[in-house]
């Protein structure tokens, strides 16, 4: 297998729905079973925003509008995988409907005051979208 040259490129979404922040349960490694914020790498031809959309249709089902940038994440070991710069976006729901798919066991929802422990930087992604 050959390293890298150069990081990868994912996104990731926040959604809140009715107060509840969106999730995914990780059906795949690394972090199987864990929840995360919905998300994905950006294909080719794709700008992050188009991305973090598609995104968070096929692992959720609803479908967003992006509401702004809340920031990127760059430390290399962010994610076990390998190098990935993650490009966070605070969304609104607009429409679609709750459903598991893609890379997600379940959809879930959480309440932002009480998050549990996510996979990757995710709970830290949380803290600087509160403000904290």
């Amino acid at each position: 297998m050959v390293s890298p040259v150069h990081p990868s490129v994912a996104v990731d979404g926040i959604v809140l729905q009715g107060r509840k922040l969106v999730m995914v349960r990780r059906r795949n490694e690394p972090h199987r079973g864990m929840l995360a914020l919905p998300g994905g790498f950006v294909e080719l031809g794709e700008t992050t925003p188009e991305a973090v959309v598609r995104e968070v249709r096929e692992e959720t089902g609803l479908e967003t509008r992006v509401q702004r940038l809340v920031g990127v994440f760059s430390d290399p070991r962010r994610d076990p995988r390998g190098h990935v710069i993650s490009i966070v976006y605070a969304l609104e729901a607009i429409g679609g409907r709750l459903k598991a798919g893609s890379d997600a066991a379940a959809v879930v929802r959480v309440d932002p005051a009480a998050v549990p422990p996510l996979a990757f930087d995710h709970n830290e992604i949380i803290r600087v979208w509160r403000g904290l």
